[in-house]
Formats: C-alpha cells, structure tokens, sequence
C-alpha cells in the first residue's frame, strides 16, 4: 500500500521505515477495513504503542526528574500521554491527511476527531517500535513530546492552560481547540495576539511577546470561561470579551487577565 501520503508523514516522523506496511496499518482505522475486508486495522498496533509510550516517558521522568515524589511523577506522566495531548500532537504532525478512514467517518470530520488522531499516533509509535525497536522508538517519542515533558515537570498543571484546555475540551467536545495568531511592532519589538476558537466561537484572546505567550493567554481565558459555563450539560458560553481583550498598546503581555510574563 504505497500512497504519497505515507512518504510525507513518514519524512515529519524523521523515521525511515524498512517496512512501510506497518505505518500503513498505523493509519488504518477500522471504519475503514470495515469497507475494505481482508485489511487489518490499527488497534493491535495502537495497543502496542500505548505500552511503549507509557514506559519511554515513565523511564524518562523517572530518570530526569529524582527530587519528583511518585505521585507527581504521576502527574506529570498523565499530562503527556494523555488523550488531549497526543491528538495536539498528531495535528502538528499533520497525520489527519495520511489516515485510512471508511466514507462515513472521513465525511463526518474522523480526520480531526482527537480520539482518532489520539489512537492513531500510539498506533504509530507501535509501528516505530516493531520496525526499529526500543532506541528509535524513544528517539521519536522524546522528540515529539520532551519540551511538553519538561514544562509538565516544571510545574504539573500549574501555567500549561493550553494542556489544561485541550483536556477541558476532549470531555466536552469531539475537536481541539483552534489558535490564530497575528502579530504587530518592529522586530525587535513585536506584540503577538492569539485567539480560540471552540465548538464554532471564539472563547478567548491573548497577547504576549511570543507565539507562545499569547496562545497560553488566550488558552486560559477560553479555559476560565468554560470552567465558569458550568459542568458541561447545556450550551457553552464563550469568554465574555471585557475580560479577555487585550488592553491597547500596553507592554503587559499577557493581556487584560493572563500575566504572559509569568507563563514563559
């Protein structure tokens, strides 16, 4: 199963396959074999995945981080491996396109869907895994995720509202949340502004003097504002505008209610 898609995904992996069938199985969600019969689908690969994923990370903090005490260490697993986080993953690594899904799920969104493209990247890592074994496996494992890693340790939960919102939203809607960024200002000097859009509107806006800093503001006024809207049962309200504008020209950069100094 040779498709151009493969190649370009295989290429963000950085990973060269000797045996492309399995990163064609990776992608191929059982909607799919469903219409196709005599093709496996990827959730032996994805229950594989999931397993060495766990133990690359859990090997890692457990090593890197000494002074963490399990239970933070915990913590910081379930902010990595979690859900939320591997299908923000697998967005940047543009593995929608590539996936082998049946008309119906590719007709109803099935390439954005967090749980499939969540499904998905495990399912990949259990191909890099068979393909290569356990070093490459955690080569690309570490590579994908070692800065969320490190921010996890840092602080588990503590700034990372972009995590905190992509979890927020996975229990309430089936997509992710969606940040566009503008920036302004000489470039020595430049403001950035970021805003979300979930479920249809925009839930919040930011400023910072990164990329960074802005989507973490704009991230934590949507998250305030969902928390705020209630457990989730009836129509979610977006961010009420007074809060989560930014204030003119001002230097603050993390807008009107996100101090963006504090999340670098």
């Amino acid at each position: 199963m040779q498709r151009p898609e493969l190649d370009a995904l295989a290429e963000r992996l950085a990973h060269r396959f000797a045996d492309m069938d399995l990163l064609a199985r990776a992608l191929a969600h059982r909607s799919w074999c469903a219409e196709n019969p005599g093709h496996g689908s990827n959730e032996r690969l994805e229950f594989l995945g999931d397993a060495v994923l766990g133990l690359i990370v859990t090997d890692f903090i457990y090593r890197s981080y000494p002074e963490l005490p399990e239970g933070e260490l915990a913590k910081v697993r379930a902010t990595v491996v979690s859900a939320a986080a591997l299908a923000d993953m697998a967005t940047e690594l543009e593995l929608g396109p590539a996936l082998l899904l049946g008309k119906g799920e590719d007709a109803s969104g099935g390439r954005e869907k967090p749980s499939i493209l969540a499904d998905a990247l495990e399912a990949v890592l259990g191909a890099v895994y068979l393909d290569a074994g356990w070093d490459a496996a955690t080569e690309l494992v570490l590579r994908l995720l070692g800065d969320r890693l490190a921010e996890a340790a840092a602080g588990p939960g503590g700034q990372d509202y972009k995590t905190r919102l992509q979890e927020l939203a996975a229990r309430r809607f089936e997509e992710l949340p969606r940040y566009e960024v503008m920036d302004e200002g000489p470039d020595h000097a430049k403001v950035f502004h970021a805003s979300v859009q979930l479920d249809g509107r925009r839930q919040g806006h930011g400023t910072g003097r990164s990329k960074k800093q802005a989507e973490q503001a704009a991230a934590r006024a949507a998250w305030e504002a969902l928390r705020a809207a209630g457990d989730g049962e009836g129509p979610v309200t977006p961010a009420d505008p007074a809060r989560t504008a930014p204030e003119g020209g001002s230097d603050d950069a993390g807008g009107s209610t996100v101090d963006a100094e504090a999340l670098r």
